[in-house]
């Protein structure tokens, strides 16, 4: 096998490969705009609240993090399933199916993010200096008026980089996804199951090569994109 004609052939990619392609983009973009709110919403709490429950609570965030993907799909089979609690309700009262649809695997990309988000957000957050807030609150700032105009802006960096770094992780998933959403093409088929899907088939090698070498682009791009956006971002805010 030529590497260079590999790389060479990579514009040549046969539709289906695209659709695999865009089809990633799309399931990563949409994990993103799932998880983002709540992970803010988490990372805020832990890093500001101090309640009972609050060291349950961080477990339950990573645990996503050390429990083995395919776990992690079957536990969303088990709650947004058709026959699940919430799967059930949401196809009773809005027609709403996740399970085997592109939706879904963004939801299990959202999951399998989720804890990373978390923790980047919130590292940022503790790196806000107290004293500002409380200089704000002094001045007559309310909680929400010292969040938007104080918190937030300063941890803008942190935010900006889970959000790209949770947009490469997403890219690359494949046991949660492939468990609660299948692997069907055109629809649930990401990057990572089509490499799978390659492998698994006679002379697939070549194929698996240049959607491999898709892959790698795009998550150093991402990757990339992460770091030099907080760089940017730190120089912008003096920090």
């Amino acid at each position: 096998m030529q590497w260079n004609s590999l790389i060479l052939s990579l514009d040549f990619l046969s539709p289906q490969e695209w659709e695999a392609v865009r089809l990633t983009l799309i399931v990563a973009a949409r994990s993103v705009a799932m998880a983002l709110p709540f992970a803010l919403l988490c990372a805020w709490v832990l890093a500001r609240c101090r309640f009972t429950g609050r060291a349950v609570l961080d477990v339950l965030v990573h645990l996503p993090a050390v429990l083995p993907p395919v776990v992690v799909g079957w536990l969303l089979l088990l709650l947004f399933g058709l026959h699940g609690p919430i799967g059930a309700w949401l196809m009773s009262w809005f027609g709403i199916r996740l399970v085997f649809t592109s939706t879904g695997a963004s939801l299990a990309c959202a999951v399998m993010s989720f804890p990373m988000m978390v923790r980047t957000m919130r590292l940022s957050l503790d790196a806000v200096d107290p004293g500002l807030e409380q200089a704000a609150r002094t001045l007559g700032a309310g909680p929400i008026d010292r969040l938007l105009s104080v918190t937030l802006p300063l941890a803008i960096p942190g935010i900006l980089a889970a959000t790209i770094a949770g947009f490469a992780l997403s890219l690359g998933e494949f046991g949660a996804v492939i468990t609660f959403a299948a692997n069907i093409p055109g629809q649930t088929q990401t990057l990572p199951l089509a490499i799978y899907s390659a492998l698994e088939t006679p002379g697939g090698e070549a194929t698996a090569a240049r959607l491999s070498l898709v892959s790698v682009a795009l998550a150093f791009a991402g990757l990339f994109a992460s770091e030099f956006a907080s760089r940017r971002l730190r120089v912008v805010l003096g920090r």
